[in-house]
């Protein structure tokens, strides 16, 4: 389970943070399953594919959290690297290997997979792969609904047993009680006593 989504051509690989330093480095966040293969994609392009990036790695500032200090061919100073802050890097779908292994999946495939239940009851379709630090989350947007009709599944194995890329779904497994809301607990001294009677 690998790398974030975007179009069927491109699929975001990092994003810069801001410089890091005077000579024109720059904190880039890699979303590539092993950080440093970010820059071995060859140059990356921004999301309208005007400006190609060519990285080298030279540190890593965060491991945990994929962050890494690299050099941009061009960028010679802090300013030319502070204006770079924000700039979301992409690689061609196609410059990406072959996956072997049918239990890990490029995020950019399962955006627009449509998401069913075991009896094949449509929720609606993956709009989004995220990850906050605690794994990686599905958002699922129903098909007729609003944004308030979204959902929020975790990516594992319990959650999403079966990924079929071919026939363009996934299967959800979801708790009985997964949508229903909370009771909400009493938070003044008069709606304790109402709880209370």
């Amino acid at each position: 389970m690998t790398l974030s989504a975007t179009s069927d051509k491109l699929v975001l690989m990092g994003a810069i943070l801001g410089a890091h330093g005077i000579k024109g480095e720059v904190k880039v966040k890699s979303f590539a399953a092993k950080p440093s293969d970010i820059a071995g994609y060859g140059a990356l392009t921004d999301a309208k594919e005007k400006c190609r990036f060519e990285l080298s790695i030279v540190g890593t500032s965060d491991a945990t959290r994929g962050i890494l200090i690299a050099r941009i061919a061009g960028v010679a100073d802090r300013n030319a690297a502070e204006a770079l802050k924000g700039t979301e890097l992409y690689v061609a779908r196609e410059s990406l290997p072959k996956l072997t292994d049918t239990e890990e999946f490029y995020f950019a495939d399962l955006v627009g997979l449509q998401a069913v239940d075991e009896g094949g009851k449509v929720f609606g379709r993956i709009v989004s792969v995220d990850n906050y630090g605690a794994g990686d989350l599905l958002l699922v947007a129903p098909e007729n609904g609003g944004d308030e009709d979204s959902f929020v599944v975790p990516f594992t194995k319990a959650f999403v047993p079966v990924v079929d890329i071919a026939a363009g779904k996934l299967v959800l497994n979801l708790p009985k009680d997964f949508f229903e809301v909370p009771e909400q607990e009493p938070e003044t001294e008069e709606e304790l006593r109402e709880a209370s009677r």
